[in-house]
C-alpha cells in the first residue's frame, strides 16, 4: 500500500507541476500532506514536517545569504572591469569574443541564478554580436552551459540546493568533492567556445569593430540611459580591490572548511553591506532588491523539507526503493550512481528540477544504498545532467534567454543540444575518475 500511495504521491507531484496546475511550494507541501492522512499518518504529521525543517534549515540559510552576498558584489560592480577588459581584448576575433563570453557568463554565474546571468551576459555581448555578424545561437549556447555547470553545481545554486535539501545532506561535504567535476566542466565551456569561435573565425573572419553603438537591443535611448544612471549610483569602483579580498576570502574558507557554509555567507554578506553601503537606508534597498529572488528560493527550499519529511516519516520512500531494488539487476548495482548520472539528462530535460529532485531522487538515493552507494553519490550524480536539462522548456531562465536573443527555442536546442551532451558527458567521466561517483 505504502509503495502504491508513495509511487501515486510523485505521479501526482510531477503532473500537477508539469501542466502548472499548482506551484511548486504549493504542491510540495499539499500533496504529501493529502497522502499522508489517506496512508493513516494524520496524528504524525507535524513531526514529521518539523523535522523535515530541521533537515533544510542550513541549506535555507546558506541559499538566502549567498544570493545575497553575490548580489551585493554584483551591484558593487566587482565584475565590470573584467567584462570591460574582455569586451576591449576580444575586438573583432569570433574566437576571442566566444571564449570572452564564456568567461564573463561563468563568472557572473557564481551568483547561482541563471536569469542574472544571462542578463549581464546577453547585455554585454549581443551588441558584438550582431555588429560581426556572428550567429547569436553560439552567445545563448555559452551562456546556458555556464549557468548549467557553475549554478548547476554550487550548493547555492538552484540544482544542488534542492538536491542537497531532499536528501538533508551538508553542503560542504557535497560541493568540496565535486570543485574539480565543476572545473573540468568550465574547462569543457572555454573548449567549446573555442570551437565555435573558430568555426565563426573560418567563417567571417577578424572583423574591425569601432562603434557597437547603432546596434539595437530592442530598449529605447531614455530606458538605456535610465537604467545605466540607476546601476552607476550603486558601483564602488573605489572599493573593488577591498571586494575582491573579500570574495577570494570567502571562496577560500568555503574550500577549507572552516566555519558552516550558511555562517560563512552570513559574515559575507553583512561586511559587503557594511563596506559598499554603510547607509542604513541603501543597505536595505540593497536587501529588498534581492529579497524577491532570494525569498522564492527559500521558500521552495522549506516547503521541499515539508514534503522529503512526509515521503520519509511515512515509509513511502524505503517502500519504493525497495520495489525498484528488485527490479534492478543486481550485476548493475555498482554502478548505481553512474546510472543515475546518466539518466539525469533525459529525466530532468523532461521533468523540472522541483518534480525531479524531490519526487525521483530520495527514491533514487534510497535504493542505491542497497548497493552501497550514498546519498552523497547519489546527489552529486543527480546534478551532472544540467547541461542537458537547462535546454528543457520548463526553465524559465532558458525562457527570458530566447527572448534576449530574439530566436525560437527549438533552434537553440538543435544547435546546442550536442555540446550540452558533450558537457554532461565529460562532467560524468571526471566525477568517475576523481571517485565523487
Amino acid at each position: 500500500m505504502l509503495t502504491f500511495l508513495g509511487i501515486a504521491m510523485v505521479i501526482t507531484f510531477t503532473y500537477l507541476i508539469m501542466a502548472k496546475k499548482l506551484s511548486p511550494v504549493t504542491a510540495l507541501v499539499a500533496i504529501p500532506i493529502i497522502f499522508a492522512v489517506i496512508a493513516g499518518f494524520r496524528l504524525e504529521l507535524g513531526d514529521m514536517m518539523m523535522d523535515g525543517l530541521k533537515e533544510v534549515a542550513p541549506s535555507a540559510a546558506l541559499l538566502l545569504f549567498a544570493i545575497l552576498f553575490f548580489g551585493i558584489m554584483i551591484d558593487a560592480g566587482l565584475f565590470d572591469p573584467l567584462i570591460n577588459t574582455i569586451t576591449k581584448l576580444v575586438q573583432g576575433d569570433p574566437a576571442k569574443i566566444a571564449l570572452g563570453t564564456a568567461v564573463i557568463a561563468m563568472t557572473v554565474a557564481l551568483d547561482g541564478d541563471g536569469t542574472t546571468t544571462h542578463m549581464i551576459t546577453i547585455s554585454a555581448m549581443f551588441a558584438l554580436y550582431l555588429r560581426i555578424g556572428m550567429n547569436p545561437l553560439i552567445l545563448a549556447t555559452i551562456s546556458l552551459l555556464s549557468v548549467s555547470v557553475v549554478s548547476g553545481l554550487t550548493p547555492w545554486g538552484g540544482p544542488a540546493t534542492r538536491a542537497i535539501a531532499s536528501l538533508g545532506l551538508d553542503a560542504n561535504e557535497f560541493f568540496l568533492p565535486i570543485i574539480p567535476t565543476m572545473l573540468g566542466g568550465m574547462a569543457s565551456i572555454l573548449f567549446i567556445a573555442y570551437v565555435l569561435g573558430m568555426k565563426e573565425r573560418a567563417r567571417l573572419g577578424v572583423v574591425e569593430v569601432k562603434d557597437n553603438s547603432n546596434v539595437s537591443l530592442g530598449m529605447t535611448e531614455m530606458a538605456v540611459s535610465a537604467t545605466a544612471a540607476a546601476e552607476n549610483s550603486l558601483k564602488r569602483p573605489k572599493l573593488r580591490i577591498v571586494n575582491l579580498i573579500l570574495v577570494v576570502t570567502v571562496m577560500s574558507l568555503l574550500v577549507i572548511g572552516v566555519m558552516p557554509v550558511a555562517v560563512l555567507f552570513l559574515i559575507g554578506f553583512v561586511l559587503a553591506c557594511v563596506i559598499n553601503y554603510p547607509n542604513l537606508e541603501m543597505q536595505k534597498e540593497r536587501i529588498q532588491a534581492h529579497a524577491g529572488n532570494a525569498l522564492t528560493v527559500v521558500v521552495l527550499v522549506f516547503a521541499a523539507g515539508i514534503f522529503s519529511g512526509i515521503f520519509s516519516g511515512t515509509g513511502m520512500v524505503d517502500a519504493i526503493s525497495n520495489a525498484l531494488i528488485a527490479i534492478i539487476p543486481e550485476s548493475a548495482g555498482g554502478f548505481f550512481p553512474l546510472i543515475v548520472a546518466i539518466t539525469s539528462m533525459p529525466f530532468t530535460f523532461v521533468l523540472s528540477n522541483d518534480a525531479y529532485y524531490f519526487g525521483v531522487l530520495p527514491i533514487l538515493a534510497e535504493a542505491g544504498t542497497a548497493y552501497g552507494a550514498s546519498a552523497l553519490e547519489i546527489a552529486r550524480a543527480s546534478v551532472l545532467g544540467q547541461p542537458v536539462h537547462f535546454l528543457s522548456p520548463l526553465v524559465a531562465s532558458t525562457l527570458l534567454l530566447t527572448g534576449m536573443i530574439k530566436r525560437d527555442l527549438g533552434e537553440i536546442q538543435k544547435f546546442a543540444f550536442k555540446w550540452a551532451f558533450l558537457c554532461s558527458v565529460f562532467m560524468i567521466i571526471i566525477a568517475v575518475l576523481t571517485g565523487v561517483i
